[in-house]
């Protein structure tokens, strides 16, 4: 008997981050802006990490940014991955300055390097479900 295959896991919003997870599943990246401070954080919450202002916006990025740390995982910690093995995990930090854990994709794990360009791109695996993820990027490419 042949088992059927393990779904992954999906995202599961808090009510601070479903307007992330929405924006995501239209491949747009957002992030909060605090209208006090004018300062980008990640991840989502009621208040501002720098100034502690309560009011802010949920503001369009431009997807852009750099590869601040990684792992790469070579071990199978859910079977869903399984086929996934070996692959990259990390935190990018964006032009607008928060970091996201995220996935780097496009690129042999071994080629990673910090401090490399990424854009963003989007994991559509589920009907409704998108996951932001980041591959290389060349900032001198014409579009």
């Amino acid at each position: 008997m042949t088992e059927a295959p393990r779904k992954k896991p999906i995202p599961r919003p808090s009510p601070e981050s479903i307007r992330y997870w929405q924006a995501a599943r239209e491949h747009r990246l957002e992030v909060q802006r605090c209208n006090a401070c004018g300062k980008f954080w990640f991840p989502p919450s009621q208040s501002c990490p720098h100034c502690l202002a309560t009011d802010f916006t949920w503001t369009a990025v431009s997807g852009v940014g750099k590869v601040f740390s990684f792992v790469t995982y070579h071990r199978v910690y859910h079977p869903a991955f399984a086929k996934e093995v070996p692959y990259v995990v990390a935190l990018v930090e964006l032009a607008e300055g928060p970091r996201l854990l995220t996935n780097i994709v496009g690129v042999p794990p071994q080629d990673v390097t910090c401090d490399m360009p990424v854009k963003v791109t989007f994991d559509d695996f589920e009907e409704g479900v998108s996951v932001p993820k980041f591959a290389p990027f060349d900032p001198a490419a014409k579009p």
